[in-house]
């Protein structure tokens, strides 16, 4: 069998070497043969609007109207939101806003309260 690591992107074991690139025949994946595969991708940020740092659970408050898509609602500058949870994504919390239910909001519209 081949020394070398397997695909970091879809693990395929069938990466081959190119020069100085490892290359994935299965999904097409690039990488350096001297990058080290990351065992362990760095832990995310999360950041509000000031640049405070968030984390599960903190409460926060809108800096922003924001329209909800799909309705004729707004929600409104300074409302609070309690017990967030941070997600991947673009829009990268999740939480329930009284009167409106659960919804998605973005990082850089909030700020920690």
């Amino acid at each position: 069998m081949s020394s070398l690591p397997p695909c970091p992107k879809c693990q395929s074991e069938y990466s081959y070497e190119d020069g100085s690139q490892l290359i994935c025949p299965e999904c097409g994946h690039e990488w350096s043969a001297t990058e080290s595969a990351p065992a362990e991708e760095a832990a995310k940020v999360w950041k509000d609007a000031h640049g405070n740092l968030l984390q599960d659970g903190d409460t926060v408050t809108l800096i922003k109207d924001l329209k909800v898509k799909g309705s004729s609602t707004v929600i409104k500058v300074g409302t609070k939101v309690k017990n967030i949870r941070l997600i991947e994504g673009d829009h990268d919390i999740d939480c329930k806003i009284e009167g409106f239910g659960p919804m998605q909001l973005k990082s850089e519209f909030i700020k920690k309260a």
